[in-house]
Parts: structure tokens; C-alpha cells; sequence
């Protein structure tokens, strides 16, 4: 069984699909196999975009002998989830409403270990020509209500296909160690229930990324003070 001939078999269990006729399934077959390769592209896009923060982390490595990136992450959205998303703000089940009505269909998280780390590879990203920068977010200076922090950029990504040239759209998020410690167990408590959680709650949670910006603010000064002394 190929690829297409799986994706057709997955349409019986889509409760969206209310009309089960063969005809149906198979024009819904088709766009799903056309989501299949946006999907590639997306990855492809993703991996453009990893490569590079990889060769400039070992830049860093070779001429200041330390990595400013911890660790990078990515995630894709499946072609599942782009179909549901696009059905629950009534938009059409093209590939072409995906592109030009979802910018968070491919991702990466980049931690770093200090502040300035942050600011020196959103310069460099948006530095680079064939990266055109279509949205940017600072979280650290401005941070959500909820304490939230992190930078946030929308990249259109070039990915060199085997016939032509297309570009992506790669949602970049940048933050601390202790933003992405915070970041993490926010998200955990707050979808360990599905009740709200009540103001006292997120006011403590608020606290504590407050306390935790103080912190990495501190260890960013020792380090420029460590930095000052070599």
C-alpha cells in the first residue's frame, strides 16, 4: 500500500467528512495527497532553516570556543491537523488557503543560554538575503500578561526543490534555558485540566516568571563580568 492508497483508507474516520460517497473521498483523496507535499516542503523548509543555526553555532564554537544554542527543537503540523484547522475557521481545503492563511504550520525552538545569545542569532537570521522576515515578536522586552517570554519570528524559507524554487514560511521561537523552564511547565499545569485556572493561580505562575527573569538577567551579567575579566 503507497502513501495516497493510506491517506484515502484514513477518510473513513474524519467525522467532517459527511458525504461518503466514493466520488467524494476521492476528490477529498486528492487534496489530502496535495497536503502531503506541502507537508514535504514545510520539513524541507525546517531543515533550511536548522542547517544554518547549526553551521552558526559551530561558528561560534570555533571563533569564541562556546555554543550559544543549547538545544533546537522543531515541529510539523500533520496534513490532519491542517485540514482540521483550515475546516475550523471555515476556510477552503486547499493547499493554497494553508500558505496564505496559516504561518504556524512549521516550527522551531531554539534555547539558548544567555539574553544576548538571543538577540546575536535573531540579527543573523534576519540578516541573511534569502531569508525574508515576514513577522517578529519580542516577548523578552514586552512579555504576555501571563509572564510568558521568548522571540518570536516568521521566516519565508527558500527550499530548492529538484525542478524549482519554493518558499515556506518556518515560525521561529528563541529563549533562555529558564524562559523554556517556564515556558514548559506552564503549558503542563495548564492543560493538566481543562477547567480555567483562577486568578490567584496565574498570578503566582506570573510570580514565578518573574523571579526566573530576574535570575537569567543575573546570569547574564556575570557572564559579561566573567567575559570583562578574561
Amino acid at each position: 500500500m503507497d502513501e495516497k492508497e493510506f491517506y484515502m483508507e484514513a477518510f473513513d474516520n474524519l467525522p467532517a467528512l459527511a458525504d461518503n460517497s466514493e466520488s467524494v473521498k476521492e476528490t477529498f483523496s486528492h487534496v489530502f495527497y496535495d497536503f502531503l507535499q506541502l507537508s514535504h516542503l514545510y520539513d524541507s523548509a525546517i531543515e533550511v532553516v536548522k542547517t544554518y543555526l547549526n553551521i552558526l553555532d559551530n561558528e561560534f564554537s570555533v571563533k569564541f570556543q562556546r555554543n550559544p544554542i543549547h538545544n533546537i527543537e522543531s515541529r510539523l503540523k500533520s496534513p490532519q491537523s491542517i485540514i482540521g484547522k483550515l475546516q475550523k475557521k471555515g476556510l477552503p481545503l486547499s493547499t493554497e488557503a494553508a500558505r496564505k492563511n496559516l504561518l504556524d504550520l512549521a516550527g522551531i525552538r531554539v534555547t539558548c543560554y544567555y539574553i544576548s545569545d538571543i538577540y546575536a542569532i535573531v540579527e543573523m537570521l534576519g540578516r541573511r538575503d534569502d531569508f525574508m522576515v515576514i513577522k517578529r515578536k519580542d516577548y523578552i522586552k514586552t512579555p504576555k500578561p501571563s509572564g510568558y517570554r521568548s522571540y518570536h519570528m516568521i521566516l519565508n524559507v527558500p527550499v530548492y526543490l529538484s525542478t524549482h524554487k519554493e518558499y515556506a514560511p518556518v515560525e521561529i521561537q528563541i529563549r533562555t534555558i529558564a524562559m523554556d523552564f517556564w515556558a514548559s511547565l506552564e503549558h503542563q499545569l495548564k492543560y493538566k485540566t481543562s477547567a480555567a485556572l483562577t486568578p490567584e493561580i496565574s498570578e503566582e505562575l506570573r510570580q514565578c516568571a518573574e523571579r526566573i527573569a530576574e535570575t537569567d538577567m543575573q546570569m547574564q551579567r556575570i557572564y559579561m563580568q566573567i567575559n570583562d575579566i578574561e
